[in-house]
């Protein structure tokens, strides 16, 4: 076991003020290490990092032959409750002949501004529909709806979440040794970060392949760079690195310091763990890997800004810099 290493500083003046530790893994389509930081075997949960393995039993099954690519987007999204997202989960709640009180992730505030202010200026309370799993949660129930099967499809016993599992422990190719319930409450299964970089090569290399699981994992690769604006939103590291990149890589954030991409150019799968959950490194520490990949530009203005963005202080001076530590550099 290998304990956690320095993988993003906090600098204020000349002084190293914070650090920020993790582990990181790239791998191949075969699923063999590239390149490591920490520990490889460090047991996480992916959180929704791996909203894009939930989805595969929504494609696989046949359920969602009929979706297009902005319903797909959706379902691997963590959007901020945007109109852009708002308005489509709705329809696709209609389209299901279902409403708000179907889905089981929650109400939750819009993180998107606009949103959040409509709402305070109607006086109205959030709905599920605003919650940011609300896309993952309806292909929940378009799985379910295929499946006849029962309307609490978040609890861990129901087909559409054994389902879920069975696709994880495939593409991680580890037999999960527990779960945990989700902010959405929808189960998330642990792994090892090799096998969530394992997963995210098996989706990188997909177009390679033929059978029914690698079809599916490359039409929602497809639909996460088609729709970056879907996945999270704007001025989300999410949606404006995969813009940077040109639709040529696909990344997704989780809680609590989880960053996956998946680069099919190289056939290759990166997943971060920031140990103390901190968003800021792990976003720092998924550009850094990216720019050493050479699949983005350390110069575009998204990468800086996730790179060595500068700290300023109420009165808007610079005080500091987050950067990366120089092994990932």
């Amino acid at each position: 076991m290998t304990n956690p290493v320095d993988l993003v500083e906090i600098w204020r003046g000349d002084l190293r003020e914070c650090v920020h530790q993790g582990h990181a893994v790239v791998c191949d389509e075969s699923g063999q290490i590239v390149e490591a930081w920490g520990d490889p075997e460090a047991l996480i949960y992916p959180r929704s990092s791996c909203k894009m393995i939930q989805a595969l039993p929504l494609l696989e099954s046949g359920a969602g032959a009929h979706l297009t690519d902005e319903q797909l987007a959706l379902a691997c999204a963590s959007h901020q409750g945007a109109a852009i997202h708002t308005d489509r989960v709705r329809a696709w709640l209609r389209d299901l002949d279902l409403t708000d009180d179907a889905l089981r992730c929650g109400p939750q505030v819009p993180s998107d501004k606009d949103a959040r202010n409509a709402l305070i200026r109607a006086g109205d309370e959030p709905c599920q529909f605003h919650n940011n799993c609300s896309g993952k949660h309806a292909g929940f129930l378009t799985l379910s709806k295929h499946m006849g099967a029962g309307a609490e499809y978040h609890e861990i016993d129901h087909p559409v979440q054994q389902a879920c599992k069975a696709a994880f422990e495939d593409v991680t190719g580890e037999s999960s040794p527990m779960f945990g319930i989700d902010g959405c409450s929808a189960p998330n299964h642990a792994c090892t970060l090799h096998g969530l970089a394992r997963a995210m090569a098996f989706f990188a290399s997909a177009g390679d392949r033929n059978d029914t699981r690698s079809q599916a994992a490359t039409r929602l690769i497809q639909a996460m760079v088609g729709h970056p604006d879907l996945v999270a939103g704007e001025t989300r590291a999410c949606t404006e690195l995969m813009r940077a990149m040109d639709g040529r890589v696909a990344i997704k954030t989780g809680a609590e310091g989880v960053f996956i991409a998946i680069v099919p150019e190289k056939r290759m799968g990166v997943a971060v763990k920031i140990s103390d959950g901190a968003t800021r490194a792990s976003e720092c520490a998924i550009a850094a890997i990216l720019v050493k990949l050479g699949v983005l530009d350390a110069d575009h203005p998204a990468a800086k800004a996730r790179l060595t963005p500068s700290i300023q202080n109420r009165r808007g001076i610079t005080t500091g810099q987050i950067r990366p530590v120089a092994a990932l550099a």
